[in-house]
């Protein structure tokens, strides 16, 4: 009984590290994108948000108009995820390495396409121009739950080796969509 007693300590004691863990790279990445900026473009930012501020305490738009807005958007978010089946979770965004035409982010992103959930994780690399902004997505790695169908598994390595992002989310709405209906198919003949 003792040993079962030091085993739950044991597992909570690594359950605790493994949070610091989480936090104190949570915090440097915070700190590394802070130290990107000069104290300069930081009070620029700041007067520019002030002047904002302002402007609209000086009922530019008042809290009704604001409020209609969010509505509008609330509402169009949920049409389109009716007609997309997409329902993001969660994302996470970490700048990599930033300079003044570079930019290099890792986003982690994770959700839900009608009943499939997904899980993705992937670099861009966003270089400006005089005229444009380039964008480059490397390093994606895709994970679902789609575990015996094959021809999923072989759209997804291919899409990975690529990095087609929209390609993605395009055969995966559709794939979504009619795994759902088989399911239902399935279920009701069961």
């Amino acid at each position: 009984m003792d040993n079962n007693v030091y085993q739950v300590y044991e597992d909570e004691i690594q359950a605790l590290e493994e949070e610091i863990k989480l936090l104190t790279e949570k915090y440097e990445d915070i700190q590394q994108e802070s130290t990107f900026f000069s104290e300069e473009e930081i009070l620029k930012s700041i007067k520019s948000f002030q002047r904002e501020t302002q402007g609209e305490s000086k009922g530019h738009e008042s809290p009704s108009d604001l409020k209609a807005q969010l509505e509008s958007l609330e509402t169009d978010l949920s049409f389109l995820m009716k007609l997309t089946g997409f329902q993001f979770t969660s994302h996470s965004k970490k700048t990599v390495e930033k300079t003044r035409d570079r930019t290099v982010q890792k986003h982690r992103l994770s959700g839900n396409c009608h009943s499939l959930s997904f899980q993705l994780e992937f670099q861009l690399l966003e270089v400006q121009s005089k005229e444009k902004v380039s964008s480059v997505i490397s390093d994606l790695n895709i994970v679902m739950e789609s575990g015996e169908d094959s021809g999923m598994s072989k759209f997804v390595s291919s899409v990975e080796e690529r990095g087609n992002l929209a390609a993605f989310f395009r055969s995966l709405s559709t794939y979504a969509e009619w795994f759902e209906h088989r399911r239902r198919t399935f279920l009701h003949f069961k």
